[in-house]
């Protein structure tokens, strides 16, 4: 058997909930030791780097403003590429990921936008503006609750898979958006100083703890969203029960 069989074997087998349940729990315990550890050794960096010439200690923020919404994005990509799962190839487990991920997404998008007004008010003496970094990231925020909302609004589950995909897609767009905010518009938000062609502008000092706690922090994000997702199953599973339970007790 070729190695592309393999593999496309082996993500088959995930498509099994029962499967993907079994290799959660035995995941699960290693990637939460794993974010442990390194969220402590990028916080030992982060507390030991220099600081800012002009923010002073201020600047310690940026180590976990920075992760929470890099990964406010990385979330609702997530969801975009399940909500492609749900609609073209119907894998069995695209909705689980889509609902399991959105209320990470929110929690960390809710982060990033407390650190930054915290980051902001020394710098630009308020906590909030009306900018385009700002007001694009605030839309993700209310995208992220009106999804969950959506979700939980439908009893149908196939009919909220459907709508929560759709939804999902149509805000997609907001992404490049907030990416690329900086460049198409004025704004005080700084411009991209990791992700650049030119490679990157942030001293080394302080760009390897930033590395290190959007690692940690991307461990976190995949351990919450595995145990959401191994959750989500559980629950469908004893809905499932209880409806089959019910028609039998309507038939006696």
């Amino acid at each position: 058997m070729s190695e592309t069989s393999q593999i496309s074997r082996r993500l088959s087998d995930l498509a099994n909930p029962t499967r993907f349940v079994a290799l959660a729990d035995r995941v699960l315990p290693w990637l939460a030791g794993a974010t442990a550890v390194v969220l402590a050794i990028g916080l030992w960096m982060g507390f030991a780097a220099p600081e800012d010439y002009q923010q002073g200690s201020t600047v310690r923020i940026m180590y976990i403003h920075v992760p929470f919404a890099w990964l406010s994005m990385f979330c609702y990509t997530l969801m975009a590429l399940s909500a492609l799962g749900t609609l073209v190839w119907r894998h069995p487990l695209a909705d689980v990921a889509l609902k399991s991920a959105a209320p990470i997404g929110a929690v960390f998008t809710a982060l990033a936008l407390a650190t930054g007004s915290i980051w902001g008010k020394p710098m630009w003496g308020t906590w909030w503006v009306w900018d385009a970094r700002l007001t694009s990231v605030f839309v993700l925020f209310l995208m992220y609750l009106g999804i969950l909302a959506l979700t939980r609004a439908l009893d149908d589950p196939s009919k909220s898979a459907r709508a929560a995909a759709v939804i999902t897609l149509v805000g997609f767009i907001n992404i490049p958006i907030i990416k690329f905010s900086v460049d198409w518009w004025n704004t005080l938000h700084q411009p991209a100083s990791v992700f650049r062609l030119d490679g990157p502008t942030i001293d080394p000092s302080m760009l390897w703890p930033l590395l290190v706690m959007a690692v940690g922090f991307t461990l976190l994000f995949l351990t919450l969203h595995i145990a959401s997702m191994r959750t989500e199953i559980y629950r469908r599973r004893v809905a499932a029960m209880r409806q089959v339970a019910a028609r039998r007790a309507d038939r006696g």
